[in-house]
């Protein structure tokens, strides 16, 4: 599956970026799903954007066992996304920068929003959320800030 990425370099070679309007032909056209995060991201607040120029958004259908794992689920459990990173209020200078990263799951998403709309919605929502973690919040603070 391709890694869709923004940030630095979509903004500064915007021919590189993907358009959801107008899909290319063959292995590199967007799926309904894909256009659906592209949307997400864009519809975020400028001030949020910036902060994805140091994460890569990636769509992926499932977790993977390790993710699973590490993240304590159980055999019915499943996620909607997940970042994975050093948070900005963590991160300091001493340390070696990991790509910070935010995956959607493609099938817990569609399989739980069958509805179009509240599909997107939910990717959005998700997005949010993940994007949040990148930011230092923990799943308290974002039940709290009504997040979760």
């Amino acid at each position: 599956m391709p890694v869709r990425r923004r940030g630095n370099q979509s903004r500064r070679h915007p021919e590189r970026r993907a358009d959801a309007s107008i899909a290319p032909a063959g292995d590199e056209a967007l799926d309904s799903f894909e256009r659906l995060v592209v949307r997400a991201v864009d519809g975020l607040d400028p001030r949020l954007q910036r902060l994805l120029e140091e994460v890569a958004v990636v769509v992926a259908n499932e977790p993977s066992p390790t993710q699973r794992l590490e993240n304590g689920l159980g055999p019915y459990d499943t996620l909607y996304g997940l970042y994975e990173g050093v948070p900005r209020v963590a991160w300091g200078a001493d340390q070696v920068p990991v790509p910070n990263k935010i995956t959607l799951f493609r099938v817990p998403l569609e399989a739980d929003f069958p509805d179009p709309d509240e599909l997107a919605e939910e990717v959005r929502r998700t997005l949010r959320h993940e994007l949040a973690h990148h930011l230092g919040y923990d799943e308290r603070e974002l039940h709290r800030l009504e997040l979760e």
